[in-house]
């Protein structure tokens, strides 16, 4: 009896000792994403740099996430990412599943009490930025303008699309040196403003440079000055061109009545400390640490990835890792100003001065399709001997096939199709086709 026990007894201890293997391989963070999505939420219209980075992460991060889960971008635009925001902290699952791209100037809009965000940024969980943003201001050569110190005596038209650089720094200017920049705002994407600048209805943008360099056909043309670099430390590509700092025109016999040097220095530099957040990407505050910690890794490892790297050199985006800790801490940093600080940091950060909304006009190509990408998400008609590429969203866009309302299923090669959008490459407000 006691002879026939002693297998049964080892075989017993054997698959104890496998099932406790098994469970130290576990792995909950694999276990979790495999057969997931994640969805991105993308807090900027199509075509600008925020919507180019978050896509280029969908391309290439799942592969460095346990259990390589698969990724779907949205974009949800609105008050310069606000909406998004509020999105993704109060309505979108708590479980890792989803991702902000959100505007780096969404944390200090909520920080200094401006009225929108329904959120806290420093509850967010910061996943990090693929660079540090170094902004630029830019005007066309044709308005005469060489130097920022010209605004005090003309007035240049700029173009903005949000709460964010494209309006922060003209209203800086305004405010603190009272320059006479004129705004247009309610672009729905900087790309729209470039092609305003291109038909004279505005003269000037601040943007990222890594985007207005990439996006602007009037740069690439010789046609724009470049006045000043909105950064705390000016980059060598720039610092080259002579392109001096915006606080580099900031001395007392300029200031407008009311402010200090020393007030204005703080205001700067904390405005400018943004810059360095380049273009966050965050999750809600209730994301599980370990799938916080994941998540970040993956991020991180993205960066050094050779295919990310290849596509990112031939969009003319920069890299340059900034890490979720590394924003966590200028976002605590910047609300942990004073009450008295934040009060004229959000006055200065209000334009003041003559102001409308844009009139966006829409272009219309028509032409046969020659391919469909991503389930029709993307549309290609010859136009005109060219290839002109149209973004079909399955909410915004309307679609039709030969009068009827349809699915970016229904189109199909060889359709001729007429898109109704601010430019090619851009998301389509109408596709018309016909059989």
């Amino acid at each position: 009896m006691i002879e026939f026990q002693k297998p049964v007894l080892a075989l017993a201890i054997a698959g104890m000792f496998a099932g406790a293997a098994g469970m130290a391989q576990a792995d909950p963070i694999a276990d979790f994403y495999k057969g997931k999505r994640i969805q991105v939420i993308i807090g900027s219209g199509p075509g600008g740099g925020y919507d180019t980075y978050a896509r280029m992460m969908t391309r290439h991060m799942g592969q460095y996430i346990p259990g390589k889960p698969g990724f779907l971008s949205k974009n949800m635009v609105g008050a310069g990412s606000i909406v998004a925001a509020n999105f993704v902290y109060n309505v979108a699952p708590q479980d890792g599943t989803v991702i902000g791209a959100i505007q780096r100037n969404a944390a200090i809009v909520q920080i200094m009490g401006q009225s929108g965000p329904k959120f806290e940024a420093v509850k967010f969980n910061w996943l990090g930025s693929f660079n540090n943003e170094v902004g630029i201001i830019a005007v066309a050569k044709r308005t005469g303008i060489t130097s920022l110190k010209q605004l005090y005596d003309k007035t240049i038209v700029f173009g903005a699309t949000g709460p964010n650089d494209t309006e922060f720094y003209p209203a800086l200017l305004n405010n603190t040196l009272g320059t006479k920049i004129k705004l247009i705002k309610g672009y729905p994407a900087t790309p729209q403003v470039h092609l305003a600048m291109e038909r004279g209805e505005v003269d000037a943008i601040s943007q990222s440079w890594a985007s207005f360099s990439a996006q602007s056909q009037l740069y690439k043309e010789g046609k724009i000055n470049l006045l000043a670099q909105v950064t705390l430390k000016g980059i060598p590509e720039l610092d080259k061109m002579g392109v001096p700092l915006i606080q580099s025109f900031v001395t007392a016999d300029r200031l407008v009545p009311g402010y200090t040097m020393g007030e204005i220095d703080t205001i700067y530099r904390l405005l400018l400390a943004t810059k360095v957040m380049g273009r966050p990407f965050a999750l809600g505050p209730g994301v599980p640490k370990d799938r916080v910690a994941a998540l970040r890794a993956a991020f991180d490892k993205t960066t050094a990835d050779k295919g990310f790297l290849a596509e990112a050199n031939k969009l003319g985006r920069d890299i340059s890792l900034v890490t979720g800790q590394e924003i966590q801490d200028i976002v605590e940093k910047m609300a942990a100003a004073s009450k008295e600080t934040l009060a004229k940091m959000e006055t200065v950060s209000q334009f003041k001065g003559q102001a409308e909304t844009a009139k966006v006009s829409l272009a219309k190509h028509t032409g046969k399709v020659t391919a469909l990408k991503g389930g029709g998400r993307s549309i290609v008609i010859n136009y005109q001997g060219k290839e002109v590429t149209a973004k079909v969203s399955g909410s915004r866009t309307k679609l039709t096939v030969n009068g009827k309302t349809a699915a970016r299923k229904d189109v199909k090669v060889g359709m001729t199709c007429t898109f109704t959008y601010p430019a090619p490459g851009q998301e389509a407000k109408n596709v018309d086709c016909k059989s």
